[in-house]
């Protein structure tokens, strides 16, 4: 199905990005919305990021019929970032031209299997599909997106694998979201929607790009030693030798039956490496009076509790460092996590941030969790920032 594009996206590649939205609730009329905007005849590749609240199965097949010969791939969300800013219920989708782009998928659907024989292999078939096609040399002008199902608790192992095969080559990402039901997240490659998987991109291109992350957060005095813990379900039982959930109540001043997505994220507990400290946001409390994570706990490490700062002033400052590095943006893409949305729309700030993203061409998804070099993080802003030809 052709859907043919004015004449100058068919035939100048200027920056060799489209971005496109629809919040038609019929797959297929989405997906025509969506095809519309975007084909065109150098069209090299598509990622999109949607509400779960879709058909899936009717997208996939709208998705499949629609850009039959086009890689194509993406993922579910806890709400997506448009053009226009924040949103929620609709799919937003970018397409990169071929001539400035090299886009190449993989579906990795073992994520228990992904060991480092796995993954260099994984790269090794990434380097080797792309190039053929590439716009600019490998090594320098490359990075790897990855999807991943939020719902896997396999995070942590597949990015420390990846980033190890991957050497020099940067990658960041996010978790896939559904709407934060927390029940079934899916990502989409060859043509359908898969759970416990992850996809893999590889992208070569000729503009400058700036891969990033920041976070609000600043430390506290506070500690917590997890003196027991489930690290394959990433429960909490004891903090400092007390039920979990008794002691984290306690010291934000509520009580157990009261803690709320919206206190986990204005109370967070982080990990601290070196001198940076990696946020390990909560999911919920258990009836068990234990705690259970977006992230990898275990037995031993020390949460240190976290305070924001003011997260617009953050947000501001990060797009005013990535436009001095690589000047104009042509294209953001942008892993934010749900819980830093939940944050704006609480202080009634979500049309603000909306506006900065906006105004320096962010489009993306709200995660479950972002992943940053191997790391797998929570309540940051992680993404990958496109320059312009010009700029470079």
């Amino acid at each position: 199905m052709f859907h043919p594009l004015d004449e100058q996206g068919a035939h100048e590649p200027g920056n060799g990005i489209i971005t496109a939205v629809s919040s038609q609730r019929d797959a297929w009329r989405a997906v025509a919305e969506l095809a519309a905007r975007l084909y065109h005849p150098a069209l090299g590749g598509v990622v999109f990021f949607c509400t779960a609240e879709y058909d899936l199965e009717a997208l996939g097949q709208a998705l499949s019929n629609s850009f039959a010969k086009v890689p194509i791939c993406g993922c579910t969300t806890a709400g997506e970032i448009t053009p226009s800013g924040y949103g929620r219920g609709c799919i937003v989708a970018i397409g990169f031209d071929g001539r400035v782009f090299s886009v190449v998928p993989a579906l990795v659907d073992d994520l228990v299997g992904f060991d480092l024989p796995r993954a260099q292999q994984l790269v090794d078939s990434l380097l080797a599909n792309c190039r053929p096609k590439a716009v600019a040399p490998l090594n320098e002008n490359s990075f790897v997106m990855t999807l991943l199902d939020g719902l896997s608790s396999r995070e942590e192992q597949v990015l420390a694998t990846l980033d190890a095969a991957l050497g020099r080559i940067p990658s960041f990402g996010g978790s896939a979201g559904d709407d934060n039901h927390l029940t079934h997240t899916h990502v989409f490659a060859e043509g359908a929607f898969h759970t416990q998987a992850a996809v893999m991109l590889m992208i070569n291109t000729r503009l400058p790009f700036d891969v990033f992350s920041t976070h609000h957060l600043a430390p506290r005095t506070e500690k917590f030693v997890v003196t027991a813990a489930d690290r394959e379900q990433r429960r909490v039982r004891e903090l400092n030798g007390v039920p979990a959930a008794t002691l984290y109540a306690q010291w934000v001043g509520v009580a157990v039956e009261d803690l709320t997505p919206a206190l986990f994220a204005r109370y967070p507990l982080a990990v601290r490496l070196g001198d940076h400290y990696f946020v390990r946001s909560i999911q919920r409390a258990n009836q068990d009076g234990s705690l259970s994570f977006y992230c990898a706990v275990e037995n031993g490490i020390v949460l240190s509790a976290m305070r924001p700062l003011p997260l617009l002033a953050d947000l501001e400052n990060m797009l005013d460092e990535i436009k001095a590095r690589v000047g104009p943006p042509a294209l953001m893409i942008g892993c934010d996590c749900f819980l830093r949305r939940m944050e704006l729309e609480a202080l009634g700030q979500l049309e603000s941030a909306s506006a900065l993203l906006r105004a320096s061409q962010v489009v993306g998804f709200n995660t479950y969790g972002e992943q940053h070099h191997g790391m797998h993080v929570n309540q940051t802003f992680t993404g990958v920032a496109f320059g312009t030809l010009s700029a470079g």
